[in-house]
């Protein structure tokens, strides 16, 4: 069992940062990759990124690349997601994930475990 929780969502103007942290119960925390999905009001969940269980694999959604970088402690048990150079669009409930598939997914089905989300809004 793994329990996630993000922190670190908040109100920022658009050109801004904020930086999300997702932090895992138990010490099975390196045997998962992690993954970050959003969902804005009245869509779907969509994938942002997700980084393998060593840290050494990143896929990032093209709406993001360039912008947001994932990285994961695992002596922290913890994953991060650093969003630079935000945008209106980029308002949503982020979620973090962990998923069996050691280099990651895409696909929200994939993922064992989630968190109960984050929200980031980003005014223009």
């Amino acid at each position: 069992q793994v329990q996630l929780v993000e922190s670190g969502g908040g109100l920022v103007q658009a050109g801004g940062s904020l930086r999300l942290s997702c932090a895992a119960s138990g010490r099975t925390f390196r045997n998962y990759a992690m993954g970050w999905f959003r969902q804005a009001p009245g869509k779907e969940r969509d994938f942002v990124v997700h980084i393998s269980w060593s840290g050494s694999r990143t896929y990032y959604a093209d709406s993001v690349k360039g912008r947001f970088t994932i990285s994961r402690d695992n002596a922290k048990n913890t994953v991060y997601l650093q969003m630079n150079s935000l945008k209106p669009e980029d308002t949503a409930v982020y979620y973090c994930a962990a998923s069996m598939e050691r280099h990651g997914s895409t696909i929200p089905t994939s993922y064992n475990y989630w968190g109960q989300g984050t929200q980031v809004t980003v005014s223009s």
